[in-house]
């Protein structure tokens, strides 16, 4: 049985690991001037199971336009959730933006999963995607 110890130190070390919760990002890109949307406020919020929206985290966007977290992994479940830009707040031109607010809802279903939401804009038009 002292052969065995070091083995199951490993085994209990190195084998099964807790759950793991999905990770959640996003990105602005400007296509009409080429750079990530800085300081824009972003809300994520969750639907529980009467249909109201829960605010899970706030963020803004870095100098790159990017929001790398919105906080330990371990509150993203499975679920409906939507992100909230405040595109008001961001300083793209000399005039408001025609798009004030973007909302995008999504569904998160693999726990152990990354959720890259990217959102490209333009002064009249906006897209996104699921990125990595």
């Amino acid at each position: 049985m002292k052969r065995l110890a070091p083995i199951l130190l490993v085994a209990t070390t190195f084998g099964a690991s807790p759950a793991s919760a999905a990770e959640i990002s996003t990105h602005i890109l400007d296509l009409a001037r080429g750079n990530g949307g800085a300081n824009v406020p972003v809300t994520l919020a969750r639907r529980d199971a009467a249909g109201a929206w829960t605010k899970v985290a706030e963020a803004s966007t870095d100098a790159n336009g990017r929001v790398r977290s919105f906080g330990p992994s371990e509150s993203f479940i499975p679920g409906t959730y939507r992100l909230q830009f405040d595109m008001t707040r961001y300083a793209a031109g000399p005039s408001a933006p025609f798009f004030p607010e973007i909302v995008i809802t999504f569904s998160v279903t693999d726990a152990g999963a990354h959720y890259h939401v990217p959102v490209a804009v333009s002064p009249f038009g906006y897209s996104t995607y699921r990125g990595n």
